[in-house]
């Protein structure tokens, strides 16, 4: 009989105590979730993180001495935590900060209103690696603040290294689909378009999925304006 997994170990960085108490409560309501550290503010998370070696970092943005985009950027190169993934909390309207957080190595956001179903559901995907979270909301954002910011050079400049298949895969990603989806859409098998994914991510130097997001717009292989695109 194989033993039962290890539970997501989950670090919570947020300065407010009872949004801390809560997301604590609900998380140690499940088996396979732990919760093992808190931060008050982004340079204790980073501290914690360190300590702990967590497999998600919930993060809020707005903390005192170190803010939370600040803090992910040290997490993501750190060398030791390069498994930790970090799941960003934003109010999503009011936040102009999640395209730089996704850029300094966070997999995932999640919005503050988000009910509980959403909260659990957002760190196993995050632990797991392979998927963003909302992708829809994901593209969204990310889609508003790639045309503010979008850099003004050829496409092919970032992306010389990938294949014709590795690109048509990228673009597909940026625009949220799943391993599954895109191999229903170029009759390839999800073991392929994993393969695709994982050898992008190398020649593109991207942490994780989420930073292939990242990279389709900025890039412009995925403009926000055409069908399909947020």
């Amino acid at each position: 009989m194989s033993a039962a997994p290890s539970p997501i170990r989950v670090l919570l960085a947020d300065d407010e105590g009872l949004v801390r108490s809560g997301f604590k409560v609900l998380l140690d309501l499940e088996d396979d979730i732990t919760v093992v550290g808190e931060a008050v503010n982004g340079a204790e998370a980073v501290e914690r993180a360190r300590a702990a070696r967590p497999d998600v970092v919930l993060m809020d943005i707005r903390m005192p001495r170190l803010d939370g985009i600040q803090a992910t950027t040290e997490i993501a190169r750190t060398a030791e935590l390069e498994r930790v993934r970090v799941l960003i909390l934003t109010t999503y309207d009011t936040d102009e900060y999640v395209f730089d957080a996704l850029q300094a190595g966070a997999s995932g956001f999640l919005l503050k209103d988000a009910g509980p179903g959403e909260l659990l559901h957002a760190i196993r995907v995050i632990a797991g690696g392979d998927a963003l979270l909302a992708p829809r909301i994901t593209r969204r954002l990310i889609g508003r603040f790639a045309r503010q910011r979008r850099v003004a050079r050829a496409a092919g400049d970032r992306l010389a290294a990938l294949t014709g298949r590795e690109r048509e895969v990228l673009a597909l990603v940026g625009r949220g689909l799943s391993n599954a989806e895109i191999g229903a859409a170029l009759f390839l098998s999800p073991a392929t378009v994993r393969t695709h994914v994982s050898r992008a991510m190398a020649k593109l130097g991207a942490r994780d999925r989420a930073q292939l997001v990242v990279v389709a717009y900025r890039t412009g292989l995925v403009d926000p304006a055409e069908p399909g695109s947020p």
